[in-house]
């Protein structure tokens, strides 16, 4: 069919009826179906454009297998899957097939023709042959093999594919792909257990498949292919991640709903007898006479030119008066389709009546177009005379005949005479077009609704007649005979070109290309398309010859002999094969590339070959009609749900990136009753619902909000559980931002779906079902709960549907901690310690009861990044702004703006223009419309572009080369279009010539391949990258695994369950580049546990569309090359990951000061046996349990006493097996009862502590401050003067008395940052990079300064303690110094500080209302901290704060405080200052206004802390 003009016009036509959708919104299908042929062709030749491109089988193979795993990953059919390739198709496809072909290879041809022409080298392996996707040849029969590689190998490997029946038919089983598909769809609907409500998708690019999908009158049936974007360029790259992958789904239930609305004026006139499954029948009808793949389009019956709401409004009209239907169940009703046709033939007279005025003018300049009328009217008198054997008697109508009939019979007859090539146009002929074609249209009814009734029918010509020459029709007999399908070597000898028949076996070649062959006028090496009435050259009708099916199979006779063995093999028709798991099947399947695919060693799958004419259904056979029960089917949408009237009428919708032209059905909606809906469930984006939990109203001036805690996402459905409210007046701000989601809202439903929201009164801001998580419960049971986002979306009530039934699968259900942590089930620790380690369960039997899983984790060594991190700016691409660039060059900054976007060169001159071609000679590095850029050329700021020395290059060589375009540019400035006769005035100067050259230049620069991306990507430079690969593959070499094994809380795994697809693991953790993250998706592309990088952020309006660039640190099957040197790269959403990174900010655990804690030994255990550790690890999140010491009373702790180099000494490396370094803040009395988990026993293997985290200093003024403090300084102060200008300059003054002074700058915090950066510069610490002395510890990795954030006072408003000290850790009270925490000496004044723990962080402490949950595993975190004494004042005005620096870097918690060791038996009433460090977040898109958000943490409310320290007096 016109394939992606019909689909593009249904489309727009009803707006809602394909969706646009991610990986993450598929609904649930039962069978997935692949039409294979489309996948073969997208893997084996993405760009027929480029000459250049090689590939070799191998990477084929490798591509269509990751597609395949991709498809079925997102689909993930329930019950069956089906791989149909074409095989030999019916006699009547060939005809289309063979045009194609021959269409193909000339064009390739010329391709390459035309790049020799220019000059360009072509590579010297063979090119593919796109030809060579046909049945029977070499290629198809590996294939094949490799096909039924991958279908062993999934089954045998892959847990997703054990439950489903997949079958594959291949190219050696007759019959088109999508119709032996349709063919199992029948053969299912047919028997006698079939359930109606089985939910089908069908993959495939062919528009037919709608009339397909719809022939089975089956309830929930979708259509799902690659996004089409019409009007883009062909050289675009198709992008192979599935995450990137935009899919269109269409859904056929909507398609059904708004057929019922086209033809709804017939329920008017035929009442009851109105039947929306007969009617649908009849639109499949008339979708043929558009053309379609196996007769020719009628004459002037475009899609483009309003042939379908001709072809519908001529059916309403009637339908009425025929009493009856035209197409019942695939069987012609020819007295209706006649009455049909002659109404339709009106359309012709139409037609030509629009085209006669315009002919009369044309004759009256040029003389007659068309062939003398009396000629004409001779030639048949002559011919009626030869049949009949007498004087044929001419009446005299025509003379009374209406001129305008004369001409347009004269217009027709000129038309068979020129397309056909007749002689004469008689009414026998007339008869015979009338019959073929009307015995075409019955074929193909047969063989949508019944299969092929013959094999060896086809229509015999390249054009169709007049729909007013189709008459008398009604008494014809329409029979077929079914014959045999060709062998495949005979197909191919019907449909390959003489350029292609390296394909077939040696034997036959020669009748290609022998001057003696019989066939050999089959294969012109030259031959004419015509487009007749078409717009595209791929549509015209390709002018060959048909073949003589008698013919052929009699020059094939005398070689058939000649075929080798192999060759015979390759020559046959076999069944479609059906394979499933059987776990008592073990053997080894040899691979037939076991270079590429390794043997599989035990193969459990199981095969059946099914009969070829197993799937046949009777003539007679009627699909069952459909039956829709009042469940919801998610995913699958109707219109029925909300009150609406529609019409149709010209909008514009967009659909595909422009506007409509044509008619779209709009569907209003009707006002209807308000309900209370806050704290509920309902469904938004009406028709393609998703579930919603409702958390705010608001009717433009005031709103009602849940009050909820932190981190409960409740659903109140109950009457006995109102949700708690609060009552909020809008400001005028907010009642604004009101008002634009209102607008925003109204036109996304118009512009888009073609939906008209009338008034809307109430707004609901709800959170988007994510998916579905298992949350242990009390007693060991676990529930299955809905995962709400945190993102808030706006949505206009009357869009919203309530109180519809949603039919989730009944998928395995886990009900007990049993069940889901099942031994050997891999998890994912999401809590601290081991944050993001994957290990396996072991057998939990003894401590589930307590609701504990026993696990091992693997806890490998990470790269080193943190000086990578410090040292980026060394490496980063330079970017620098136009007028930089320009001064260098010699040009101005126009000129580099102008040619670093698009320059349009026209033919001829200004003046004088040629036509409408125009050339782009710009560099193409910078798109402002699209906001893109090209990574390592351009870089967009809010304010300006950027350009890199890349850039700079560039430019000079095109300078160099062609400086008289850009002086014919700086002198038009004001011009968009440029001529090439005004560059190039000369005579002896060819400007088409010279615009080629420029062209093919910019095509032979790497830049024209380089991938352009989105401005709002955050990524790190290819050298950044290969930095981390370095670094990755340094830690490698050390291959040092730890396994521990712990008993853990189960709400601290993660497992990965399909059911728990798209629920974010960890929804508290926060993304930057270079952090580190695990995969956590099993069965995807990259392996489950591997490990990486974040490499780039790519922001988007919803949540769970944002991507992560992840460099993995092992290659993979299916890894992209992002800026990477090998295939590692991936782009992830972030229910695919845990970040690591995140794990460590939150914990800090190798950080902080650590207890040691006594080994309990277990009862008859000798001392090396493994040990029970007791914990303390006081968050709610910790998964140790503490434990009592025995001989020591409750409540009572050891404190080891050690030498500071005792760590790394011998004597640690004995006993590290048997201790845990555990941060302790909280009262050990409280901390005993808590509970909490335990550690079975302590590191299995050891390795080298774990290494620091990626902190980053991001502020100059901290590292100056820090700087200050490692010299024994106090921190510096700054003060600042501002000029008349408004410019400020910052002075910053050190206690040694040296002054710095800034730059000007036009705020105090840049003044501040530049100052700071001056100053380090003076103290010879530029940047980040100041030297560090070596460790206190060994071993222990050294912590970097956080940015300063504000000050939260430590005492209450009376200047009093308020809490005791939990604990004191005996090491600095024998005076030993504290570890290195800013990786320098602290200054002595400091040394002997005492460090306290933190208010507020156990349970049961009183908690300030805070608005946000915290971090995993960052409660009750021991953070070092260093304050001194508020230096008093009498004049207030004057009082400084000292600032000084917590260790830890984005933990958002108010610190406790330490105090002069002096004032330690005595109360203080000095105030005292301590720093929280604010989080530094990656710029996030859409964050919600309410909800907690990862950057929201920064914004808690500071806690008034104090020190109680007659709590922690020394004792003896």
């Amino acid at each position: 069919m016109g394939v992606p003009k019909f689909y593009r016009w249904i489309s727009e036509r009803y707006p809602c009826l394909s969706e646009v959708v991610k990986e993450h919104q598929i609904p649930e299908f039962d069978n997935l179906y692949l039409d294979m042929n489309g996948i073969i062709h997208q893997c084996s030749h993405p760009n027929d454009e480029d000459v250049h491109f090689r590939i070799s089988e191998e990477k084929i193979f490798a591509d269509i297998f990751h597609y395949l795993e991709v498809l079925f990953r997102i689909i993930k059919p329930r019950k069956v899957f089906f791989m149909a390739v074409d095989g030999v198709a019916p006699r009547a496809k060939m005809n289309q097939q063979r045009g194609r072909r021959f269409r193909s290879a000339k064009e390739a041809e010329e391709k390459i023709k035309k790049a020799l022409d220019k000059g360009e080298v072509l590579p010297t392996e063979a090119r593919f042959d796109s030809n060579c996707i046909t049945p029977g040849t070499d290629f198809m029969a590996r294939l094949q093999e490799q096909l039924k590689y991958f279908v062993h190998n999934k089954i045998s490997t892959d847990k997703l594919w054990q439950n489903v029946h997949v079958y594959l038919s291949g190219h050696e089983t007759p019959g088109e792909g999508e119709h032996k598909i349709m063919e199992f769809i029948r053969s299912e609907n047919a028997k006698p257990g079939h359930n109606p409500n089985t939910r089908h998708c069908l993959y495939g690019l062919d528009a037919d498949l709608i009339m397909l999908g719809l022939t089975s009158h089956e309830p929930n049936f979708s259509l799902l292919r690659e996004e089409v974007r019409f009007g883009g360029k062909k050289s675009q790259k198709r992008i192979t991640a599935p995450e990137e992958t935009t899919f269109h789904l269409l859904h056929l239930s909507l398609m059904r709903e708004y057929i019922d609305y086209e033809f709804s004026d017939l329920k008017n006139h035929i009442g009851s007898d109105y039947d929306l499954e007969r009617i649908i029948d009849d639109w499949i009808l008339m979708g043929f006479l558009v053309g379609n793949d196996f007769i020719p389009h009628l004459p002037h019956l475009h899609i483009n030119h309003d042939a379908l709401p001709l072809l519908y409004k001529t059916y309403i009209s009637i339908l009425p008066s025929v009493g009856g239907y035209l197409n019942e169940n695939g069987h012609l009703n020819l007295r209706n389709f006649e009455k049909y046709l002659e109404k339709l033939a009106e359309f012709d007279r139409e037609h030509f009546s629009e085209v006669f005025v315009d002919l009369k003018w044309f004759e009256s300049k040029v003389g007659n177009k068309y062939l003398n009328e009396a000629a004409g009217l001779a030639a048949e008198k002559e011919a009626a005379m030869k049949v009949k054997g007498k004087e044929a008697v001419v009446e005299d109508e025509e003379e009374e005949d209406d001129i305008f009939e004369t001409e347009f019979r004269q217009y027709k007859r000129t038309y068979y005479m020129t397309k056909m090539g007749v002689d004469v146009v008689s009414d026998e002929f007339l008869a015979k077009q009338a019959r073929c074609y009307v015995e075409g249209i019955q074929w193909i009814l047969h063989y949508y609704y019944h299969g092929v009734q013959s094999w060896s029918w086809y229509y015999p010509y390249h054009y169709a007649p007049f729909l007013s020459d189709i008459r008398n029709i009604s008494g014809l007999k329409l029979t077929f005979e079914l014959g045999k399908p060709f062998m495949p070597f005979q197909q191919l000898l019907a449909v390959l070109p003489a350029a292609s028949m390296e394909l077939l076996p040696q034997c036959y070649r020669h009748l290609m290309t022998s001057e003696s062959s019989p066939i050999i006028e089959n294969y012109p090496l030259d031959f004419k398309t015509d487009l007749n009435g078409k717009q595209q050259e791929w549509e015209a009708v390709v002018l060959i010859p048909f073949i003589d099916e008698r013919c052929l199979l009699a020059a094939m006779e005398p070689c058939n002999s000649k075929l080798t063995k192999e060759e015979n093999a390759r020559n046959c028709h076999t069944e479609c094969i059906v394979y499933t798991y059987d776990s008592e099947l073990d053997f080894t399947y040899t691979s037939s590339l076991p270079q590429l695919f390794p043997n599989i060693v035990h193969c459990h799958a199981r095969q059946e070959r099914i009969p070829m004419d197993a799937w046949q259904v009777p003539l007679d056979h009627v699909s069952r009609r459909i039956d829709r029960s009042a469940l919801y089917f998610c995913g699958f949408p109707t219109l029925q749900h909300i009150r609406h009237k529609f019409y149709k009428k010209k909008s514009g919708v967009v659909v595909f990136q422009q506007s409509s032209r044509g008619e779209n059905m709009i569907l209003e909606i009707l006002p209807s009753q308000g309900e209370m809906v806050l704290g509920k469930s309902v469904f938004v984006n009406w028709p393609h619902l998703e579930e919603a939990r409702i958390i705010a109203v608001s009717d433009g001036e005031t709103k009602f909000c849940l009050e909820e805690p932190p981190g409960v996402q409740r659903v109140y459905d109950r009457p006995s559980t109102p949700p708690p409210t609060k009552v909020i007046c809008l400001s005028d701000k907010e009642q604004k931002d009101w008002v634009k989601d209102v607008q925003g809202i109204t036109e996304h439903f118009l512009k888009r779906k073609g939906i008209v929201v009338t008034e809307t009164y109430v707004v609901l801001y709800g959170q988007l079902l994510t998916g579905r998580k298992y949350v242990p419960k009390a007693n060991g049971v676990v529930e299955l709960e809905k995962q709400w986002a945190k993102q808030v979306l706006p949505f206009a009530y009357q869009t919203v549907v309530k109180d519809i039934k949603a039919f989730y699968s009944s998928l395995t259900s886990f009900k007990s901690l049993n069940e889901l942590f099942p031994q050997a089930t891999t998890v994912f620790m999401v809590g601290n310690p081991y944050y993001g380690a994957m290990g396996e369960v072991q057998d939990s039997s003894d401590v589930i009861k307590d609701g504990r899983v026993r696990v091992v984790f693997n806890v490998p060594h990470e790269p080193q990044l943190e000086p990578l991190i410090q040292n980026q700016h060394k490496y980063c691409v330079k970017y620098s702004p136009g007028y930089i660039l320009a001064s260098r060059l010699g040009i101005t900054s126009y000129l580099v703006s102008r040619f670093s976007g698009s320059i349009f060169i026209g033919r001829g001159s200004k003046k004088n223009p040629c036509g409408e071609q125009r050339a782009n000679v710009g560099l193409n590095l910078k798109f402002n419309k699209k906001n893109e850029e090209v990574p390592g050329y351009t870089k967009r700021t809010e304010k300006e572009w950027l350009y890199s020395a890349a850039v700079e290059e560039l430019l000079a060589e095109y300078l160099d080369r062609f400086s008289e375009v850009f002086d014919s540019v700086s002198r038009n400035s004001h011009d968009d279009v440029f001529y090439e006769d005004d560059i190039w005035p000369g005579e002896d100067q060819n400007g088409a010539e010279k615009v080629a050259e420029i062209t093919s230049w910019l095509k032979s620069h790497p830049v024209s391949s380089i991938s352009r991306a989105s401005c709002d990507l955050q990524v790190l430079d290819s050298a950044i990258v290969e930095r981390i690969e370095e670094a990755v593959e340094k830690t490698k070499v050390r291959k040092s695994t730890k396994k521990v094994r712990v008993t853990v809380k189960p709400h601290l795994l993660y497992r990965p369950l399909e059911q728990q697809q798209g629920v974010v693991p960890d929804p508290d953790a926060e993304y930057r580049l270079f952090d580190r993250v695990v995969n956590i998706r099993e069965s995807f592309t990259v392996p489950l546990g591997l490990r990486g990088t974040v490499i780039g952020i790519k922001g988007a309006e919803r949540e769970a569309e944002v991507l992560y660039e992840v460099l993995f640190d092992e290659e993979f099957a299916g890894g992209l090359i992002i800026r990477s040197s090998s295939p590692r790269g991936y782009r992830l959403p972030p229910c695919a990951l845990i970040n690591l990174s995140h794990g460590a900010r939150a914990d800090h655990i190798s950080y902080k000061l650590t207890a040691i804690v006594k080994p309990q030994p277990v009862a008859g255990a000798n001392f090396n046996s493994h040990r029970h550790l007791s914990g303390l690890n006081h968050s709610p999140r910790s998964p140790f349990i503490p434990t009592q010491v025995s001989g020591i009373g409750e409540g009572d702790f050891v404190f080891l006493l050690l030498e500071p180099n005792f760590f790394g000494s011998a004597l640690y490396e004995k006993f590290e097996p048997y201790f845990l370094f555990i941060s302790i803040s909280v009262s050990f009395r409280t901390a005993a009862k808590m509970d909490v988990p335990h550690v079975d026993s302590a590191a299995l293997t050891s390795s080298a502590p774990a290494a620091s985290s990626n902190t980053v200093l991001t502020s100059k003024v901290s590292e100056l401050a820090c700087v200050c403090v490692g010299l024994g300084m106090a921190p510096p102060e700054f003060s600042y003067i501002r000029n008349r200008q408004g410019l400020v300059v910052c002075q910053v003054k050190f206690s040694t008395g040296l002054m710095v002074h800034g730059p000007q700058c036009p705020s105090e915090n840049d003044a501040k940052e530049k100052a700071a950066f001056f100053a380090l510069q003076r103290l010879n610490s530029v940047g980040s990079s100041f030297p560090l002395p070596p460790p206190l510890y060994p071993g222990m990795g050294q912590i970097r300064p956080p940015p300063l954030g504000a000050m939260a006072p430590m005492f209450n408003q009376q200047g009093l303690p308020s809490i005791p000290v939990y604990l004191l850790s005996s090491i600095f009270l024998w005076g030993y110094a504290p570890p290195p925490m800013w990786g320098m000496p602290l200054p002595l004044h400091h040394q002997s500080q005492v460090f306290y723990g933190t208010a507020g962080t156990y349970p049961g402490a009183a908690h300030p209302q805070s608005a946000t949950t915290l971090p995993i595993g960052s409660h009750n975190q021991f953070i070092p901290l260093q304050v001194t004494k508020k230096r008093a004042s009498a004049n207030k005005k004057n009082q400084e704060t000292r600032e000084f620096y917590s260790a830890a870097q984005t933990v958002p918690h108010q610190h406790a405080a330490s105090s002069n060791r002096s004032s330690f038996s005595t109360s203080l009433a000095d105030a005292v200052s301590v720093t929280t460090a604010a989080p530094h977040t990656p710029p996030r898109q859409n964050v919600p206004s309410t909800g907690h958000t990862p950057s929201s943490a920064s914004k808690r409310k500071h806690r008034k802390l104090a020190v109680n320290f007659e709590a922690a007096k020394v004792s003896d």
